[in-house]
């Protein structure tokens, strides 16, 4: 269903016009999440058209599919995974093709689901109530763990997206700031976003992290209990961004600067609540997410189904598209993923890993395009202001990367990889 732009979705600032190339077609991935939406109402809603561009959207269906059609260039862009591009750029993972990113796709959008049967028994063994915070149930689930090991019973099996997802670190950091240990006290395994509810309710798994509609579908569903929301864990961690290989970027700079112009005015779009309808029929149609839209004008307002039994929460700004600076590629953010890589014994700590870690979150492209940015230093400290807080309250500062790592009293031997297998 399409839908006039009104002045929400103004342009606030004219594409630059550098090299005189002519009109372009952009082959884009994704993958059917609601943190797609700036990428799909960019295409849909006319915000690329006005800059001269056409996206060709293409749905995938895991992450690892998305990072080798990039790197193959079957794809000119992509919805990624916000620590792809920085494991890319540190050679991590099966196919490290260089990767960079000039835009955010917004903050926001991921949750913490659990299988109605696990919650249940944090009830019994925790006796945490209904309304319960994420620290409490994580440190629920501890002590069903506990009883779990005494009894010799299978450990959990959770599910992430990819090895190197906002997901797998924030699920880490929810059960380590609970006193679990990700490496031995569970087991994670990859689980692609549109398969997570229903492999939950084969029991295949015992929970997942993932973006939005899915921990939505499952409480629906009556198979899972939403535990924790990204705001719980740290409410700006980075989450989507739109992906680029750093080559195309150099001799594409004209696309490059409308691509970003018109996905700033599609993220404006998308923040006013007015605009909601249409955005949550378009994302429902099978072309895209695919999910009721029912769900999908919930979970854009920040309305949760908890569980099945009526159980609800309403989150202020589960997703943010544009507010609050929410698109600026900030480098201490690819920094912070890069300390959790480190916490988690996927790479060492190398003074040179500091920066290519940050080499691949590329503000400079963003300011070219919209000649604006924040005052404030692109890796300042991160997590020490109010309402944006790390649930075990911690505070990065991306110039003592090592002694922050080794502040955690939870954390992998960088001998001992951590987990994460495609089931």
């Amino acid at each position: 269903m399409m839908s006039k732009i009104g002045k929400s979705g103004k342009n606030p600032a004219a594409p630059v016009r550098t090299s005189g190339e002519g009109p372009k077609v952009l082959r884009a991935g994704f993958i059917p999440l609601v943190d797609a939406s700036v990428l799909i109402a960019a295409a849909e809603f006319g915000f690329a058209k006005k800059e001269g561009l056409t996206l060709d959207l293409v749905k995938d269906v895991s992450w690892a599919n998305v990072r080798d059609r990039l790197a193959f260039r079957q794809f000119d862009i992509a919805h990624m995974l916000s620590p792809m591009p920085v494991a890319s750029m540190l050679g991590l993972g099966s196919n490290p093709s260089p990767t960079i990113t000039p835009f955010s796709l917004g903050r926001g959008g991921n949750a913490i689901t659990l299988s109605t049967r696990l919650f249940d028994r944090m009830r019994e063994v925790g006796g945490i109530a209904e309304n319960a915070t994420a620290l409490e149930n994580a440190e629920a689930l501890a002590k069903v763990l506990q009883v779990m090991k005494a009894r010799g019973e299978p450990l959990p099996m959770l599910g992430v997206t990819y090895p190197f997802s906002s997901h797998n670190y924030e699920f880490r950091y929810w059960l380590a700031a609970g006193g679990i240990d990700p490496d031995k006290d569970v087991k994670l395994v990859v689980v692609p976003p549109p398969l997570t509810s229903d492999a939950l309710a084969a029991g295949a798994i015992d929970g997942f992290c993932v973006g939005a509609p899915w921990n939505m579908v499952a409480s629906e569903r009556g198979v899972g209990r939403i535990v924790a929301a990204k705001q719980d864990i740290w409410p700006s961690a980075p989450e989507k961004v739109i992906a680029m290989r750093p080559e195309w970027a150099e001799t594409h700079p004209e696309t490059v600067s409308r691509l970003i112009v018109a996905l700033d005015a599609a993220a404006r779009w998308c923040d006013e609540a007015e605009n909601h309808d249409a955005l949550a029929e378009t994302l429902a149609d099978s072309r895209f997410i695919a999910a009721p839209v029912d769900i999908i004008r919930h979970v854009l307002s920040g309305e949760f189904s908890l569980d099945a039994k009526g159980n609800r929460r309403v989150i202020a700004d589960y997703f943010m598209f544009h507010r609050g600076l929410a698109n600026y590629p900030r480098p201490s953010h690819a920094l912070w993923l890069y300390s959790q890589m480190i916490r988690w014994g996927q790479v060492e700590f190398r003074e040179d890993g500091l920066r290519a870690a940050a080499s691949a979150y590329r503000p400079d492209l963003y300011r070219t395009a919209l000649g604006a940015g924040p005052a404030e230093a692109d890796t300042g400290i991160e997590g020490n202001r109010d309402g944006d807080r790390f649930m075990d309250g911690h505070v990065f500062d991306p110039s003592k990367m090592a002694d922050y790592v080794q502040g955690f009293a939870v954390r992998s031997d960088p001998a001992t990889p951590s987990n994460g297998h495609e089931i």
